[in-house]
């Protein structure tokens, strides 16, 4: 085996996890992709010769890149990063292993828009440290700070997460579904008092329509339960996304709306909605051409 296959088949080792650390920096499958091969691009062309820790090595260059692709993101502003969902991972059923490795460690997407609020080396120190246990020294090196300050930089992001109380998921889908299964029955009769029963009465509703608009939220469980309605004509799809509980809704055969509860000590603790119709086409396409 030459230098080439050997890094190859080295690269394809670490991948998945590459992978992780930078879905959980960019919230965006696509860009983690881009950043991961990046990785390889360089790694290709200068060889592992000087390299002693090449695992170390790649997850520093993958951070680097997703370090320069969020500062970039923020000068745009393309997005308010309040009206900002995570780029989706849906599927029909059980995750694949690939997805699994993804989504490990229960990060759910409310986890991921309140990573979204973060500054961009807030966001890179958190997950590096918190997410994936590298030594502020290592950190430091990627934000060009020094290690006390990349301890900081950990520090005040846990210090927001940790503020916006982000429910932890139910790890048991079955229980998940059981909730959900409950809120749809309650839901499709109207049922105020039955809403009541399963949603946590700190639930919050997100809602993003897209076009640049804000996100729309409501809290609390009256608030949410008079805001619930079924759509006319609408067709609900059971889906998984992002390793939760979630539905596909169509109207007229067409993607309307993607749903993902997050589903804590038997109560729904979070609703989010995805209503951008590009974006609920795009995450929707891994499920609506397949049978029921």
């Amino acid at each position: 085996m030459d230098e080439n296959e050997w890094l190859a088949e080295r690269f394809e080792r670490e991948r998945p996890r590459l992978r992780a650390v930078a879905y959980r920096m960019l919230g965006s499958v696509t860009e983690a992709d881009d950043a991961v091969q990046d990785a390889w691009v360089r790694l290709s062309r200068t060889g592992s010769s000087g390299i002693d820790n090449l695992g170390g090595w790649l997850t520093t260059v993958v951070a680097r890149e997703c370090l320069h692709q969020l500062r970039s993101r923020r000068r745009r502003r393309e997005v308010p990063f309040d009206a900002h969902l995570p780029e989706l991972i849906v599927s029909d059923a059980d995750l694949d292993p690939e997805q699994e490795v993804l989504l490990a460690e229960a990060l759910g997407v409310a986890l991921l828009v309140v990573l979204e609020r973060l500054a961009p080396a807030e966001r890179v120190a958190f997950v590096l440290h918190d997410m994936f246990d590298l030594p502020f020294a290592d950190i430091a090196d990627v934000v060009g700070r020094t290690p006390t300050a990349a301890r900081q930089l950990a520090s005040r992001a846990r210090r927001r997460v940790n503020g916006a109380e982000v429910p932890r998921p139910d790890p048991d889908l079955a229980r998940q579904r059981k909730v959900v299964d409950a809120f749809y029955a309650a839901a499709r009769q109207a049922d105020f008092d039955g809403l009541l029963q399963v949603l946590d009465p700190d639930i919050t509703l997100r809602t993003e329509h897209g076009n640049g608009r804000p996100a729309s939220v409501v809290r609390g469980a009256a608030a949410v339960a008079d805001q619930v309605r079924v759509p006319r004509g609408s067709r609900l799809r059971p889906v998984l996304v992002n390793g939760a509980i979630g539905a596909l809704i169509t109207r007229d055969e067409q993607p309307y709306s993607v749903l993902v509860f997050t589903v804590a000590d038997d109560r729904i603790a979070r609703i989010d909605i995805l209503r951008d119709t590009d974006r609920v086409h795009q995450v929707a396409a891994a499920v609506v051409s397949r049978p029921n």
